[in-house]
């Protein structure tokens, strides 16, 4: 095969993947880009018809030691962009100084200042919906592009006591007809938009898709790097039964938390924490039975969150937890006449903690494997927290009763594997997010949390590779 070379060479087509590649172009629009992708092309259409969102099983491309903890991703053109819910709240600001404000983790070698103009730009470009009652708790320098959901009558109630912690959540599920994109149905089934509403691959990069200096190669599975010192020469990857190989100046690793340590691994690229840490949010539901109020009457899945829990001086001593206010009815509508919608569903996302016990490593054949024994203490403790302080915070609202109903299996927010930090002893890649020991390697996506945000992480992977593309290009 003819030797191939490209300015850049990119693994994966997920969200940092893309908006990586974006912001990079803007900087330089005649860069020749290669994308390689492991899984295929499904169009909406197809997602749709075969009630899934991608045509590879997800769970075939890796091992667990845990069969209670779900891992949950999707292979193919888009990756998260296909199966996510379009929940765009940003991180908040002392989420990235956790180890300086609280004593856990480690800060991140960047604040919220530094990335707000590249959440104005993402959530810009994915034309989000939000309201501007969201700068009370995470400041911004910009009105969202969209106006927000339509609340339910449980949110006004909670705004109206709580101004200052109750806030409509932003989406890039469009609340208007704009955008190229109809308003959410509220049908509550956002992994399969049926209207085509959120902000995917296929309707939000169509430029991207059509500039002849970027190729997307589909059923790309990318084995490992070849590397000698400090940079990487090419990437080699599975294609047909076949093997190839491909030269770039500049690689960008953005596959999942899981598969882009595993690459590493295989390439024998040996940073100490290479996969350690894996983690994601822990979440589990509560339905709030009413007395006399009737709701259900937003404009979308999940219509408003709640910070009362989330940031406080006891976040040194226990996680912090996000209350999401869901309109939807997922345990069943009220069997009393006259009485169905009289409740509210609630999601509680608590964070985790990266700890060395968690870890991505390699099976026997390859094959990365997930080793992952327990949630940390600090998320324990948050879950507790959070399960004896929730009254209080609903007590605007007339609560007949309060029925737990259950931990969730997955939140399906991978992250922390491969940590940012300023030195090389506590992270993988630089502030930059590029690797501390080969330069011309980027890192992007959740992969390179160094702390574990309760917040949905697609925004901010998207704000994080659009700075990184910018301070790179």
């Amino acid at each position: 095969m003819v030797q191939e070379h490209f300015d850049v060479v990119v693994v994966g087509s997920g969200f940092g993947a893309l908006f990586f590649v974006e912001g990079y172009l803007a900087k330089r629009p005649a860069a020749k880009i290669l994308m390689l992708e492991r899984g295929t092309f499904n169009s909406h259409a197809w997602q749709l018809e075969h009630g899934k969102n991608s045509s590879l099983a997800h769970t075939s491309t890796f091992r667990t030691d845990a069969a209670n903890k779900v891992w949950n991703f999707t292979i193919g053109v888009g990756g998260g962009t296909n199966c996510w819910y379009a929940q765009t709240p940003r991180f908040h600001p002392s989420d990235f100084h956790m180890k300086s404000k609280y004593g856990v983790a480690q800060d991140w070698p960047l604040d919220y200042d530094e990335l707000e103009q590249y959440y104005v730009a993402a959530e810009t470009r994915m034309s989000v919906a939000g309201s501007p009652d969201m700068s009370v708790v995470l400041p911004r320098s910009a009105p969202f592009p969209q106006p927000p959901h339509k609340q339910t009558a449980v949110d006004a109630i909670m705004r109206r006591a709580q101004p200052e912690f109750h806030v409509p959540i932003a989406t890039a599920r469009a609340s208007v007809a704009d955008a190229g994109r109809p308003p959410c149905c509220a049908s509550a089934r956002c992994n399969l938009c049926p209207v085509n509403a959120k902000f995917t691959f296929e309707n939000g990069f169509v430029d991207l898709r059509g500039l002849p200096n970027v190729e997307i190669r589909t059923e790309c599975e990318v084995t490992h790097f070849d590397h000698a010192g400090d940079s990487v020469k090419a990437a080699v990857y599975k294609k047909g039964g076949e093997e190839h190989r491909v030269t770039g100046d500049l690689f960008v690793l953005g596959a999942n938390a899981i598969h882009s340590p595993a690459i590493l691994l295989r390439s024998g690229i040996d940073h100490p924490l290479t996969g350690v840490g894996i983690h994601e949010q822990v979440g589990y539901s509560l339905e709030v039975l009413l007395e006399g109020l009737d709701s259900l009457n937003g404009g979308t899945i999940t219509t408003a969150l709640n910070y009362s829990l989330y940031d406080t001086p006891s976040r040194k001593d226990y996680a912090g937890a996000l209350i999401y206010f869901d309109n939807r009815w997922p345990h069943g509508l009220r069997t009393e006449y006259g009485r169905w919608r009289q409740l509210a569903p609630l999601v509680i996302v608590v964070e985790d903690l990266p700890q060395d016990s968690n870890r991505v490593v390699l099976d026997s054949d390859g094959m990365p494997k997930v080793l992952h024994a327990e949630i940390s203490d600090y998320a324990k403790r948050g879950v507790e927290a959070s399960l004896v302080n929730i009254e209080k915070v609903l007590a605007p609202l007339p609560v007949e009763r309060i029925d737990f109903k259950g931990m969730r299996d997955t939140e399906s927010h991978i992250q922390g594997s491969l940590r940012m930090g300023n030195e090389r002893a506590s992270s993988v890649i630089d502030a930059k997010q590029i690797h501390h020991d080969v330069r011309n390697l980027v890192v992007v996506g959740s992969s390179v949390f160094p702390s574990g945000p309760n917040s949905n992480p697609s925004l901010s992977v998207a704000a994080l590779s659009l700075r990184s593309a910018a301070l790179i290009a």
